[in-house]
């Protein structure tokens, strides 16, 4: 360093001001906030309860808590989960009351939230409701904080139950807002013991603390080098080549250094890092390749740290077995054996559901024995309470003849292959009768029963159509201005490309289509094993025919060629799948906001797409 005159003078330390050391926790004050709502997304529900615990130094400064009339009547499921009915916000002040009093009483405060998204989204939708401008706060979110400093052998999951019994809290969460914000505050103030141990002691420590990428993320940093801004797949390598993740992304690059970032705060992925000693990469054509790929490398290697599509032959089907009498069986193979199969279905709970809904329309006997004319003759054929209960037609005791019991056969197996009109039927009269005697739980019982038989039959039907394709050419418009193609054989992607902007399409789509890869149909002849009951041979599963599917059916899709009839049955179950899935939106709002929901099938699209000339 130089003085104004020239002379060298030894170069000293500046001492570092208060300001430096950021704002201690010990003088934050905190504003924890909870909210109850009519559901899940902030753009349709609304704001029933809220409730906030104002802190500072671990004594708590105040507390507001009041209900908030919504404005329309509270769904039966909020009001079971929360006990908040419909009368109690009656006479409660409306939310552009109650909003004006909150944001006074967290004025110059740090909000805090137990999955913080959540309750800010729906105040900061209020706000925008009432014309007003969301204040700058700051916000922490306990859910982040959790995920960093408490490990995997301490607490199972990040949920506000789990943390306050971990950390022994005396007030228990009880989905009521103004408990549960007092549930948050201890979590709270435990944390905040836990940062001490890695040195942060300040509110903007806190705040990056919990964005900020872990060590191990810092060190692998390099392991994104060279990796092209492309369309493809990825796989995270161990030492050894283990393969330990597989992803996809429209880019490459970006995607893979967002791993070493604060952004990824994932426990399980930054675990993963840890492990990690390589990046592969596999560039694609299209989106569509690298989505599909992605699914057979995790089929392939079946890494530790992908939760979904490791284990495709795991899919589960219901199955009309091939016998004198035949019953519907719950099996985990599709088999080339003559029997009807409907499916894939996504788990055993919603197999059973649809095979109950297929018994309330078809008097199949639920047995389990087999059971053959000989057995019967004997009499030593075992009998059961069904039929006393006119659930069944008793044939293990002579009461149905074999002839009989085939037409109930039969009716079964066009309902499975495509006429799903007697079920829904069925399931309609016992509905209304239900609810007609005031019964609404065993009506929704039944309402879920059909959804999920309804479901299971959609989705084999829309397969079927697209594996019973011998060759179907599609393309879609590129950003660039250019086209993405793709070649479909028997439901399986033999192959992808593109056509650069202004480039004649026809030459492409005939090069394309001459490299594709040769797909044999299935051994049954059936499509695909889907709803037929032919064997998955094709070597496409249900995921991937429903990747194509979904890319099928976004706008602007051309049909270039089609070999074959692509259609779904006239009375199928896609007419029907609409309906009922708006009528369990409910359920699934409710899995959505609060928590301890179960994973849900993606749903591929209806066959359809724009027949309009390429060009």
């Amino acid at each position: 360093m130089t003085t104004a005159h020239g002379n060298d003078v030894p170069d000293v330390g500046v001492q570092g001001t208060l300001d430096d050391l950021g704002t201690p926790l010990a003088d934050v004050t905190f504003v924890v906030v909870d909210l109850e709502t009519t559901g899940g997304s902030a753009a349709d529900s609304a704001i029933t309860e809220i409730g906030a615990v104002k802190v500072r130094g671990g004594e708590v400064l105040g507390e507001l808590g009041t209900l908030v009339d919504p404005g329309g009547p509270i769904p039966p499921f909020i009001t079971a989960l929360t006990g908040i009915t419909t009368a109690m916000v009656t006479a409660a002040p409306r939310m552009d009351s109650v909003l004006p009093s909150f944001l006074e009483f967290a004025r110059g405060a740090v909000l805090v939230a137990h999955n913080a998204p959540f309750d800010i989204g729906f105040l900061k939708a209020a706000c925008a409701e009432q014309g007003r401008a969301w204040p700058a706060f700051p916000v922490v979110d306990t859910v982040d904080l959790a995920r960093r400093v408490l490990g995997r052998d301490e607490v199972p999951n990040c949920k506000l139950g789990t943390l306050a019994r971990f950390f022994r809290t005396a007030t228990e969460p009880t989905h009521r807002a103004l408990a549960d914000a007092r549930a948050t505050v201890e979590v709270l103030h435990g944390l905040i013991e836990r940062l001490g141990s890695f040195g942060v002691t300040s509110l903007e420590d806190m705040r990056g603390f919990a964005k900020a990428p872990t060590p191990e993320q810092r060190r692998k940093r390099h392991l994104a080098d060279g990796v092209p801004s492309a369309p493809g797949v990825y796989l995270f390598e161990d030492d050894a080549g283990e393969v330990l993740y597989v992803g996809k992304s429209g880019d490459l690059r970006s995607r893979v250094r967002s791993y070493f970032t604060g952004s990824e705060t994932r426990r399980r992925v930054r675990e993963m890092v840890g492990l990690a000693e390589h990046v592969r990469t596999i560039p694609c054509a299209t989106g569509l390749e690298a989505e599909v790929r992605e699914l057979r490398l995790i089929a392939e290697h079946k890494p530790r740290y992908n939760r979904r599509s490791k284990f495709p032959e795991r899919a589960i089907w219901l199955k009309l077995t091939v016998e004198p009498f035949p019953r519907l069986s719950i099996v985990r193979e599709c088999r080339d054996d003559g029997a009807c199969y409907l499916g894939p279905v996504s788990s055993r709970h919603r197999a059973e559901e649809a095979r109950a809904a297929l018994h309330e329309a078809v008097p199949l006997r639920q047995c389990t024995q087999r059971l053959t004319l000989r057995l019967i003759a004997d009499g030593r054929a075992r009998t059961c309470a069904l039929a006393e209960l006119g659930r069944c037609g008793a044939p293990c005791e002579g009461r149905e003849s074999a002839a009989d019991y085939a037409a109930h056969a039969d009716t079964a197996r066009a309902v499975m292959r495509g006429d799903v009109r007697p079920v829904v039927a069925a399931a309609q009269v016992r509905i209304d009768r239900l609810a007609a005697e005031l019964r609404y739980e065993e009506a929704a019982a039944q309402r879920d029963r059909l959804h999920a038989f309804v479901r299971a039959a959609a989705r084999g039907q829309r397969l079927a159509a697209l594996a019973g394709l011998p060759e179907l050419v599609a393309a879609l418009p590129a950003f660039d201005g250019g086209w993405e193609l793709a070649v479909v054989r028997y439901g399986r992607l033999a192959a992808a490309g593109t056509v650069p902007p202004r480039a004649r399409p026809r030459p492409y789509v005939d090069a394309l289509i001459a490299t594709a890869e040769t797909v044999f149909p299935p051994s049954g002849g059936a499509p695909g094993g889907v709803a037929l009951g032919a064997p998955p041979s094709t070597g496409a599963t249900a995921e991937e025919m429903e990747c194509v599917l979904r890319w099928l059916d976004r706008p602007g899709v051309r049909l270039v060629e089609v070999g074959g009839t692509w259609t779904c049955p006239a009375h199928g179950a896609e007419g029907q799948r609409g309906r009922l899935d708006r009528a369990v939106s409910e359920r699934v709002a409710r899995d959505r906001a609060f928590g301890d929901r179960a994973p849900r099938p993606a749903q591929a699209p209806r066959p359809r797409a724009s027949r309009r000339p390429m060009g």
